[in-house]
């Protein structure tokens, strides 16, 4: 199922970044404080400056509070938008609604959500939360129709579901000049690609394969159809590009880092940051599962797919890396547009220079790329 035109999806490709608050990542673990509200000023700035159309702010049961950190980013930026993962489960979803359309008028229409239901059965009871994963979803499944009503209609409204249970709640604040406020969904098994597919505006993948990505895009396409949806959701793909000047100069650092998150430097940062994704057995999530077996099934993939690096971390997060050049990352990360992935997501390994190098030497190949297929698709539609 196609959602767009090639010309219109080619101009509608967006790239995000991530941002955090502070200094910190499997190769540099961290010496200062969880929050440090001068590097995330920079860091937020530093996407704004290389172009990024969004960063994403992660969740954590012992991070900063994402709406916090993106209230701080949108005071010391001006256009960057704001992707806040959210936990369905942590607070009830009434006040989660105006909680964040109180931050999308404050930021003037920048506020989008990524909904994270969880991967860990230990870090969901961090929280509170003793659901199992399908009941999780389930429960996923009603919060979000509770977020979008909220948004989308006015007048009081009650609901009795089995999870959410409120009588003539009557939402004052909508979002920002009532626009439609986004909802990114991630998850790789059965159950997240059934309430995905029927709610998200965008479905986030990790970065696998292209055959492999192909198939989860014609899974979400067919779970959307089955929801009685006209369009699928919008495809975002994350990676963790290494450059480097020449392909060569970008292996030679990818195996430098590889080295490091192997090593002590690595096995400091996993206290702090590892709870998410612990390493060491099995985990839970389908998506690290997923990863893991393509790992498992060689390290390098297409163009310049890598995996090592999330055989190192046990499958936590996106942590794919693309290795190369400029020119050669450009050339991979346009190889999922034609597959019809919508928005990229990359962070790097040294997050803040990274920041900086993708947007002055990654960004603009791909966005010169992506006009110039779109122009060409536009001389093909005026001679057909």
């Amino acid at each position: 199922m196609s959602t767009h035109h090639p010309r219109a999806r080619y101009r509608d490709v967006e790239l995000l970044g991530m941002i955090g608050t502070s200094d910190s990542s499997e190769i540099r673990p961290g010496h200062g404080p969880v929050i440090d509200p001068e590097y995330t000023a920079r860091f937020a700035k530093a996407h704004e400056d290389g172009g990024f159309d969004r960063v994403l702010i992660g969740y954590g049961s012992g991070w900063a509070e994402g709406t916090q950190v993106a209230a701080y980013a949108a005071a010391h930026t001006e256009r960057l938008g704001l992707l806040v993962a959210h936990r369905p489960g942590v607070v009830h979803p009434t006040l989660a609604a105006r909680t964040f359309t109180t931050l999308d008028h404050f930021s003037r229409g920048r506020v989008a959500l990524n909904i994270v239901s969880g991967g860990t059965d230990a870090e969901q009871r961090r929280e509170g939360d003793y659901l199992l994963k399908d009941e999780r979803y389930a429960r996923t499944d009603e919060y979000l129709q509770i977020l979008r009503t909220a948004w989308d209609t006015r007048g009081p409204r009650s609901f009795e579901g089995t999870h959410y249970r409120f009588e003539g709640a009557d939402p004052q604040v909508f979002p920002y000049q009532d626009r439609h406020l986004e909802l990114f969904f991630g998850g790789s098994s059965p159950a997240a690609y059934v309430v995905g597919a029927k709610h998200a505006d965008t479905y986030m993948l990790w970065g696998e394969p292209l055959r492999e990505t192909g198939e989860q895009i014609a899974t979400v396409a067919q779970q959307a159809v089955a929801a009685g949806r006209p369009e699928r959701p919008r495809i975002s793909v994350s990676f963790r590009p290494i450059l480097g000047a020449t392909d060569a100069a970008a292996w030679e650092r990818a195996q430098e880092i590889l080295g490091t998150i192997n090593g002590e430097v690595g096995a400091r940062f996993k206290p702090r940051h590892g709870k998410l994704h612990p390493t060491g057995r099995a985990p839970e999530n389908t998506g690290s599962q997923r990863l893991l077996d393509v790992a498992a099934r060689g390290e390098w993939h297409d163009r310049c797919l890598w995996t090592p690096t999330a055989s190192a971390v046990g499958g936590g997060g996106n942590s794919t890396a693309l290795v190369g050049s400029p020119e050669t990352v450009a050339a991979a990360i346009l190889d999922y547009v034609e597959i019809g992935v919508d928005t990229v997501l990359i962070r790097g390994y040294d997050p803040l220079a990274d920041a900086i190098g993708y947007g002055r030497d990654l960004l603009p190949l791909v966005r010169q790329e992506l006009a110039h297929r779109a122009a060409a698709a536009e001389r093909t539609r005026a001679v057909g």
